[in-house]
């Protein structure tokens, strides 16, 4: 099939019976109703019906339908109830507000906005609505709210009785939204042919199949969620567990209850239950044959220890515009390296290129840190209201972030993660790598997560900070963690001169540590 909903329907009809899509266990905590458990027939039904009441009210093939849920059943049966009327499903993160609401509802065009009230706002329905009488022609729809005639059902309907858009492969099926950690997020569409193309990556390079049981922590607002969990689900016809927000005893739990074959985690979160063995010890873990991690890199140490346990770790980068590497422990077999490298993508249509940033010369030797550059059926095609910028003149997706060749004995070429370019510290002329900094400081003892950014000197123009969230009962001061660097033997200018402990990292709606945030704390 070369649709989204032609890849629903096709499915349903196999697996028709099969467990497909359940909630989170916890579900009452933070939205209505008790957790749901629904076969591929009933969400086969389920987005029919949906679609109908979409219909309804106005919406139309290329409609934009801007959704904000939770991981709920509700916010897949939406997202999948767009698609099948030919609309685009804008999904936002739970965490935006109105300033990130305003800038989406105007630059997607939204028509219809669906919602519902949650635990942590109860005023959900009430603010929105207040926000959607800013516009003009902005409908609302919500699930469990007080009035009758904005309310959606979960009412099943025969999935042949209308046909409402023939999609095209071409038709924008979403527009999701960036991190927003230089300004406000920008909206990132992506059409069937995208979304189809990057669930055969995931699905081929992870060897998902029908028998998997995938928990999805993510939310499904963007590429990791959607990309990364529902089209691979989609595509094969998996079992999908929702699970939302972030809870330790939660996630173990439906990992052992649902015997969990593949998901997804923090680097922070297995680095802490590798090093908390009497927790991993108490938990039936058998079932899991891989976890993707990936937003920062990995600690070596970390993705042997869990090798050692029978659990593969997945290296995973990735964007909503669709540039992904992977690292699996078929095409890098040793843990360590897996960790570090990334294979060259040898899939068809997908071609990288490393760029120096100052000259635009493509560089193909060992060393040279360069501009990851991306192109290929994965890739989108820019920016809401973009002047192009977000491309070479080759049409290559300028990534902004910073890799290198790997310099290995190994016949394959492998691309090594620097930097984010916005990421590079500069102190007296010299360039440092803050995520490298982070990733020795993380593998100290005391330390659960830390990031890594400058601070401005008037001599050098910058130094090293770094800000550390400790392992519980343990508070490393720099002196500490500087001489466990020198123990590692990196150049002393690359040394932090500044500590400061926290309890947590500041992170954005979809996980993101806001480097800016901690840079301002610095600079007030």
């Amino acid at each position: 099939m070369n649709t989204i909903d032609g890849l629903l329907r096709s499915v349903a009809l196999k697996q028709n019976n099969e467990v497909a899509l359940v909630d989170a266990p916890n579900r009452s905590d933070f939205f209505d109703g008790n957790s749901q458990r629904w076969t591929w027939s009933e969400v086969n039904s389920i987005v029919q019906s949906l679609a109908t009441q979409l219909h309804t009210r106005g919406i139309r093939a290329g409609s934009a339908v801007g959704i904000q849920l939770p991981n709920v059943c509700e916010l897949v049966f939406t997202i999948l109830a767009c698609i099948r009327v030919g609309a685009v499903a804008v999904p936002f993160p739970i965490q935006h507000r109105n300033h990130e609401l305003r800038s989406g509802l105007s630059s997607a065009q939204i028509q219809l906005f669906v919602t519902a009230n949650r635990s942590d706002r109860t005023d959900q329905i009430e603010t929105v609505a207040a926000l959607l009488a800013e516009f003009e022609n902005i409908k609302l729809a919500t699930f469990g709210g007080d009035e009758e005639e904005t309310n959606l059902h979960l009412t099943p309907e025969p999935s042949d009785s209308k046909v409402y858009h023939h999609a095209s492969p071409h038709d924008i099926a979403t527009i999701c939204w960036t991190s927003g950690t230089t300004g406000v997020p920008k909206g990132v569409p992506r059409t069937n042919a995208m979304w189809l193309a990057t669930s055969r990556v995931q699905v081929g390079e992870l060897s998902i199949s029908p028998s998997d049981n995938i928990l999805c922590p993510f939310p499904v607002v963007n590429m990791a969620g959607i990309g990364g969990m529902l089209m691979p689900w989609l595509t094969v016809g998996a079992s999908l567990f929702l699970h939302q927000p972030l809870d330790l005893t939660v996630f173990l739990t439906q990992i052992e209850t649902e015997e969990i074959t593949y998901t997804v985690a923090p680097p922070p979160l297995l680095n802490m239950l590798l090093r908390n063995k009497e927790l991993l010890d108490s938990v039936d873990l058998s079932s899991i044959r891989a976890i993707s991690s990936g937003s920062a890199p990995l600690d070596p140490w970390m993705v042997k220890g869990w090798q050692d346990r029978n659990i593969e770790i997945v290296n995973v980068f990735g964007s909503n515009e669709g540039a992904a590497l992977l690292s699996t422990m078929r095409s890098v077999p040793d843990p360590e390296q897996r960790a570090r490298f990334f294979p060259q993508p040898n899939r068809e249509g997908i071609s990288i290129r490393l760029v120096d940033f100052d000259t635009e010369q493509e560089i193909s030797e060992s060393g040279r840190p360069g501009e990851l550059r991306f192109t290929g059926p994965t890739v989108f095609s820019g920016y809401l209201q973009s002047a192009g910028d977000e491309f070479d003149a080759d049409g290559y997706y300028k990534t902004g972030d910073i890799f290198q060749w790997a310099d290995t004995n190994s016949s394959s070429r492998f691309l090594q993660f620097v930097d984010r370019a916005k990421d590079i510290i500069i102190r007296g002329g010299m360039n440092i790598s803050a995520v490298e900094i982070e990733a020795l400081i993380a593998s100290h003892q005391d330390v659960l997560e830390c990031a890594v950014v400058s601070f401005p000197d008037p001599d050098l123009g910058e130094k090293v900070g770094v800000f550390v969230v400790p392992i519980e009962n343990k508070i490393p001061d720099l002196s500490t963690l500087v001489n466990f660097l020198r123990t590692l033997e990196i150049a002393s200018y690359k040394l932090p001169e500044r500590l400061e402990i926290i309890d947590a990292l500041p992170r954005n709606a979809v996980g993101k540590v806001t480097k800016s945030d901690l840079r301002h704390k610095w600079r007030i």
